[in-house]
């Protein structure tokens, strides 16, 4: 659960701004807004989408800066009480919104998905490897020491920080020897650099991008808070949803404050995508701020 993973993580006294007010546009404001991001995404040609916390949180993770996230708290001196921790990485299920960016990456109208997020949520939701940056890092993926080799482990990684797991590597060589290899957590701590190919990959897609999508993130941390901005070089259009303000909604071309779930939701339908996601699977209403 985050609380375990921001307790695994190295002192760092510059987590940004935590802890600001949200605010939720009524639906009969921010509807017409997702009309013409719908609109936007039919026309462009390559659309890549950011994600960050919010995402994730109505499956039970909670955020990190909203007004009862963990970095929240923590600069106010207090312990998250245990609900407020949420579920554990291995409990948690993809959400509404995983389910809606699966689907619009099936029907091509998004090319890739840059995200913060490590809870493995996107990959957990069909979402191929090919199509998302995991930024830093993915407690579901480990990675070989020596043949570079990753796999995909069926329950979180027990560490943070690049360190050895305890599992062995089991692929073989050119002739079919084993590896003989450690596997390493990819997670990132806070002094470590973000990984490659991740970095090039998501550079290159969000220079490429005509329409860059920006999900559930407060836009604090770099370099992944300048990503989005690079489609505006080329002339592309920055939408960014998210509840809290962010350091970038002065150059957003369309800026909705409200939850992911519902966005994407009436995105997706007014695309012509029907999503088949059960409202039971939603946890909680939680708040969606990185």
């Amino acid at each position: 659960m985050s609380c375990n993973y921001a307790k695994s993580l190295s002192p760092y006294p510059n987590k940004g701004t935590v802890g600001m007010a949200e605010q939720e546009q009524p639906r009969h404001e921010w509807e017409p807004l997702a009309a013409r991001l719908a609109r936007l995404m039919a026309q462009s040609s390559c659309t890549v989408l950011h994600t960050g916390a919010g995402v994730s949180t109505a499956s039970g993770i909670p955020d990190f800066r909203g007004p009862r996230g963990v970095w929240t708290l923590e600069a106010k001196g207090e312990e998250p009480p245990p609900p407020a921790c949420g579920v554990s990485f291995d409990e948690a299920r993809p959400t509404l919104a995983h389910e809606a960016i699966r689907r619009l990456v099936d029907e091509g109208l998004v090319q890739h998905v840059v995200t913060q997020n490590i809870d493995g949520l996107h990959l957990r939701s069909g979402l191929g490897p090919d199509h998302v940056s995991d930024m830093h890092g993915n407690v579901m993926v480990e990675k070989c020491n020596l043949c570079g080799r990753e796999a995909v482990r069926p329950t979180a990684v027990p560490t943070v920080g690049l360190k050895f797991t305890g599992a062995l590597c089991q692929a073989t060589n050119r002739v079919g020897r084993p590896c003989r290899g450690r596997m390493r957590d990819t997670v990132l701590d806070w002094e470590d650099d973000l990984p490659e190919p991740q970095l090039s990959r998501a550079t290159q897609f969000s220079k490429d991008a005509h329409l860059s999508i920006c999900l559930g993130t407060s836009l604090q941390i770099f370099p992944c808070r300048q990503l989005p901005l690079l489609c505006k070089k080329t002339g592309g259009k920055l939408c960014i949803v998210n509840l809290q303000k962010t350091p970038l909604d002065s150059k957003a071309d369309i800026r909705i404050f409200a939850r992911v779930d519902d966005v994407l939701k009436e995105v997706c339908s007014r695309l012509g995508i029907h999503l088949h996601f059960p409202e039971t699977q939603h946890q909680r209403p939680s708040p969606q701020s990185t």
